[in-house]
């Protein structure tokens, strides 16, 4: 009887959490629409001020019910909950907020709530794709360094994020749209990943509705493997046999150059988040009838470049030592202890380096060779796509000793 009541609670406490985050990701949602008031010429000042305001009270909010979120799981799960990918997403996505929120106290530039939350929400919905039941933890995770240094490479990675986004602001409103040219074609090409992002999220959410699954078996060795895939299989895995019947057959098998765990149902992941991706982005550019970042550039005609390039430059000058601590330091402490030895060649490690070379790389042409402006914007983008390399490819393709996350 004991035993019921304590699961009734726990199963109370996950309906809490996850009621939590869509709570949270709906306020992010509400916000950015009031923030997008804020820049229409034809309101106000006064208005504009209650849109901001009433934008930066969702916020909060929303951040609040995602930290119901956290601990409620926390507390079911027995330890801190960035074990995963749907955990670490989360997680992500509500540093990224908090960034916001910091930067919204010191600036007061209600713009940056614009971009800022869709950018979070995309995170948080990508993040929400992946299996979200709680399991316990494999033994290298069964440390309290997992609260360090997960949850320091999260806040890290979240401020670098709002140098990301703020980068991507400066690009829209300095490149010229009026020509098409090889900045404008990069500049598209960072806003189709977005789209392809939420293709992702679009077409995992609609067939998860639609309860699609197709099982098939492969051989790893002398083992016969089997795998659920919950999109139609256009790749199979390699060597695959579909066991059900009544679904689409696959056009071809997943390359064994796709390495990684499960590797066929990723790679048809990753097709699939193409296909519905460039839809969504062609039927966007069918209905605007101009490239995207054409028409997001008058959102930002009374934003300050020199401004943009500020923030962007002191987000970097707080995460990168933020993420040298937990990404490096704490990495390697925790290396030590779980594995005997400080610094591996694993591919996690390998690109968490690249990552912090990188952003010093960025310090240092900022500092010494004068890259200010559309340099520094263009290296902020690069650098948080290093960062999502690492944390999409490098986790989920490449073999390693992190292959659990």
């Amino acid at each position: 009887m004991v035993g019921t009541n304590k699961e009734d609670l726990f199963m109370d406490l996950l309906n809490i959490s996850s009621t939590a985050l869509y709570t949270a990701f709906v306020l992010y949602l509400i916000a950015t629409f009031f923030f997008g008031a804020t820049i229409r010429d034809k309101r106000t000042d006064s208005k504009k001020g209650k849109a901001a305001t009433i934008g930066m009270v969702l916020t909060v909010i929303g951040l609040l019910s995602q930290l119901v979120y956290f601990i409620t799981r926390w507390i079911v799960s027995g330890h801190a909950p960035v074990s995963n990918m749907f955990e670490f997403l989360t997680f992500l996505g509500m540093a990224l907020v908090l960034g916001f929120i910091i930067l919204y106290a010191y600036y007061k530039l209600s713009f940056l709530g614009l971009f800022a939350l869709p950018i979070a929400m995309i995170i948080i919905a990508y993040g929400s794709m992946f299996p979200t039941e709680i399991a316990p933890l494999v033994p290298s995770l069964q440390s309290h360094w997992l609260y360090i240094h997960v949850t320091t490479v999260a806040i890290a990675q979240g401020i670098l994020g709002i140098s990301f986004v703020v980068g991507l602001m400066y690009l829209i409103k300095q490149i010229d749209q009026t020509v098409r040219s090889k900045k404008t074609s990069w500049l598209e090409f960072v806003l189709y990943i977005l789209f392809v992002f939420i293709g992702f999220v679009v077409i995992t959410t609609g067939f998860n509705i639609a309860n699609y699954n197709a099982v098939f078996e492969y051989q790893s060795g002398t083992q016969t493997i089997t795998t659920e895939y919950h999109l139609p299989a256009i790749a199979a895995p390699t060597d695959g046999t579909l066991m059900t019947d009544g679904v689409m057959k696959p056009l071809f098998e997943t390359p064994s150059w796709f390495q990684g765990e499960d590797a066929g149902r990723k790679f048809n992941t990753v097709i699939w988040s193409f296909i519905s991706g460039t839809i969504i982005y062609l039927f966007t550019r069918l209905v605007i009838r101009k490239r995207v970042g054409a028409a997001l550039q008058p959102l930002l005609r009374n934003v300050k470049a020199d401004l943009l390039d500020e923030i962007e430059y002191r987000s970097v000058t707080i995460g990168f030592p933020v993420f040298t601590l937990g990404g490096l330091i704490f990495a390697a402490i925790w290396a030590e202890i779980a594995w005997g030895r400080f610094w591996g060649w694993d591919p996690k490690e390998v690109w968490a380096l690249v990552t912090w070379l990188f952003y010093a790389a960025y310090l240092h042409l900022r500092l010494s060779r004068g890259w200010h402006g559309e340099k520094s914007a263009w290296l902020a983008v690069i650098g948080f796509g290093i960062i999502m390399f690492n944390l999409i490819v490098v986790n989920l393709v490449l073999a390693g000793l992190h292959s659990y996350a």
